[in-house]
């Protein structure tokens, strides 16, 4: 048994709601690690097929605290929806009230899919009392790391589907389009965009790279398999030299889930990533 604490709290004059997961009240000590789970969007606390709620709960059943909680905008929260570059106020103020909520943690980290991974990057190295950031298929899509990673991840499967040939053989597959398709990735690839052409800005894995430099605690890299937002991350950290170097400290920690789609959906998958979250977080 766990328990589950309905929780709402200011963020500079808006309204946010969450719930806070903890285990079974007759324990005889409060929980020392905390988890707070920060959504990729646009979504609410519950996540695609309660993810993140079922997240939570199986963290306060192996004893460690859980909170989930909506951004502005989102869900039951109120104010103005914001992109997740702009989260950061949210996050300060969700773990206020996790600290309060739960007084005694001594490890929290944050936990994050997709563009809350993102978010993650640019909070953690601000805040003193992050102690670790696990990361669940960090989104880092630019124009050409996407046309990139669909050539040589999606295109290269396609050729060993049976159903694919299936379709040739019988008529029904539209060479034509398929090939205009690959050719535009490859110019996305190949060909500078207007955004390359103007002053050098940094791109979103640069400035992701940058934030979570700042950060000096534990880090999970979790990806999935089959997903072409992990893949895109799995290429850039084997290719650029700032994510390649940040990536192989000592304190990173690696896994990968073949065949596991996006948000890890079948329940094996799921469990896998709780097991892996569990183990790093009580890892001494």
């Amino acid at each position: 048994m766990i328990e589950e604490r309905p929780v709402s709290f200011d963020c500079e004059g808006a309204r946010l709601y969450g719930i806070v997961s903890l285990p079974a009240p007759d324990r005889s000590a409060l929980p020392a690690h905390g988890v707070l789970i920060v959504v990729g969007g646009p979504q609410y606390r519950a996540g695609s097929h309660r993810q993140f709620t079922l997240l939570a709960r199986s963290l306060a059943a192996r004893g460690i605290a859980a909170m989930r909680f909506d951004y502005r905008g989102m869900g039951d929260s109120e104010g103005e929806v914001r992109g997740f570059e702009h989260v950061d106020a949210d996050l300060r103020a969700a773990l206020d009230c996790f600290t309060a909520t739960v007084p005694g943690l001594r490890e929290i980290a944050l936990w994050g899919l997709c563009d809350g991974a993102s978010a993650i990057t640019f909070y953690a190295g601000g805040d003193t009392r992050i102690k670790g950031v696990a990361l669940l298929n960090p989104w880092v899509r630019t124009e050409a790391g996407a046309a990139r990673a669909t050539i040589r991840h999606y295109y290269r499967a396609r050729l060993f589907e049976r159903e694919l040939w299936t379709k040739i053989l019988r008529g029904r597959f539209d060479l034509r389009a398929s090939v205009q398709s690959a050719f535009g990735l490859a110019r996305s690839v190949l060909r500078p965009s207007a955004a390359a052409e103007a002053p050098p800005q940094q791109t979103l894995p640069e400035r992701m790279a940058a934030g979570l430099a700042r950060f000096d605690g534990r880090i999970l890299v979790m990806l999935s398999g089959a997903d072409l937002t992990a893949q895109e991350f799995a290429d850039l950290a084997g290719s650029d030299q700032g994510w390649r170097r940040l990536l192989e400290g000592q304190r990173v920690t690696r896994h990968t889930l073949p065949g596991a789609d996006h948000t890890c959906s079948r329940r094996d998958w799921h469990e896998q990533v709780v097991d892996w979250t569990c183990d790093w977080m009580t890892a001494r």
